[in-house]
């Protein structure tokens, strides 16, 4: 696999991220010249709104326009322009033993390439005939897409089969195609598949906005789902962020969790429940090549008037981290503690690259 070709699609694969969970999906330009954007309908699902980020694209919501729990497919459209490779599409025949590769975010890792082969080009689950092939998919790899010799997308990653270590099952390019040919051409903002008929089910079509219109069968449009509402601590956590002025839609990373940019630093805010525990914590930089024992001399000394913060060393990473319990938690000095942590976080990680020498993680 040529590497140009597989860095050619840092463009075009975004993250996405719900209240519930992270996945990926990839751009698309369609024949009207707008840019949607292609993934699994489980990646999104319960979801009328996600957030998305790529490096052509801003984290921002965007809405979802159609969902389909047949083939598991959905669109989301994008609200502002950018400029986005056109990426090339194969629908040809794919062939045992041909070379793929996988993109997509696993576990919250960016932009994980695997490479694998294609065992079965056509493998039924469900009626419906999957690439198989064993370029490794994990949690977060949904929605991406698996790529050719050639550099065209020929599927997108859709699931593995369990405790099959590098069984995965990509649904072929042709069918999401034809799917979002069916989605354009009709008169409607958004869209759902029938799962009884097939039927793609409309806004101006949908019965009594409930029932598809030609087999009477219940369907749900994408933007009826609920808006999710945070309880308990996770929303004492999301008040706390919103009193500091930060866009909690932006800020989920699933039910528990949130991210946080404050200037250059990038910050992970956890509540565990089981164990009642809300952590903070910042990769600032690397450790730098040289004056390593200065550093550590540093950071002794700022542990040591720091009451709340701790810096220490992750690996090759300097990282700035805080805890609380729970049943500890008070709103009003919480987040000036919050806010001291972030500003905090900011000055760190500027000290030790200018100071040090330590370098920035990308």
């Amino acid at each position: 696999m040529n590497i140009d070709i597989v860095g050619n699609f840092k463009n075009t694969v975004v993250e996405i991220a719900t209240p519930f969970s992270t996945g990926t999906g990839f751009l698309l330009t369609c024949a009207t010249g707008d840019i949607l954007i292609i993934t699994n309908n489980h990646v999104i699902d319960g979801n009328k709104e996600v957030i998305v980020e790529g490096i052509v694209l801003e984290r921002q919501p965007v809405r979802v326009v159609y969902i389909d729990i047949f083939y598991d497919i959905a669109f989301l459209k994008i609200n502002a322009k950018i400029n986005s490779d056109n990426v090339k599409t194969n629908s040809a025949k794919v062939h045992e033993s041909d070379p793929v590769v996988a993109i997509g975010h696993p576990f919250d890792l960016k932009y994980t390439f695997t490479q694998g082969i294609v065992s079965n080009p056509a493998h039924i689950v469900n009626n419906i005939a999957y690439i198989q092939h064993d370029a490794a998919l994990n949690p977060g790899n949904s929605g991406g897409p698996l790529i050719n010799t050639d550099g065209e997308i020929i599927g997108m990653n859709t699931f593995v089969l369990k405790d099959g270590s590098t069984i995965g099952f990509s649904l072929p390019i042709k069918v999401i195609l034809d799917s979002l040919s069916a989605f354009l051409s009709g008169i409607g903002s958004v869209a759902t598949r029938c799962t009884a008929c097939k039927h793609i089910v409309f806004d101006t079509t949908i019965e009594r906005k409930q029932y598809c219109p030609k087999c009477g069968a219940k369907v749900e449009l994408p933007d009826k789902c609920d808006e999710y509402t945070p309880e308990g601590v996770s929303l004492t956590i999301e008040r706390m962020l919103q009193k500091l002025g930060y866009d909690i839609r932006l800020s989920r990373r699933g039910p528990d969790g949130w991210e946080i940019k404050k200037g250059s630093a990038r910050i992970n805010i956890a509540y565990y429940r089981q164990k009642g525990i809300i952590t903070c914590e910042s990769h600032l930089c690397t450790l730098p090549p040289q004056h390593i024992r200065a550093v550590y001399e540093f950071i002794l000394r700022e542990n040591f008037k720091n009451e709340a913060y701790t810096l220490s060393v992750l690996g090759h990473d300097i990282v700035l981290s805080f805890l609380v319990y729970d049943r500890y938690l008070n709103e009003k000095t919480a987040v000036r503690q919050l806010e001291q942590f972030f500003e905090k976080a900011d000055e760190y990680d500027n000290f030790f690259v200018e100071k040090f020498g330590s370098e920035w993680l990308s």
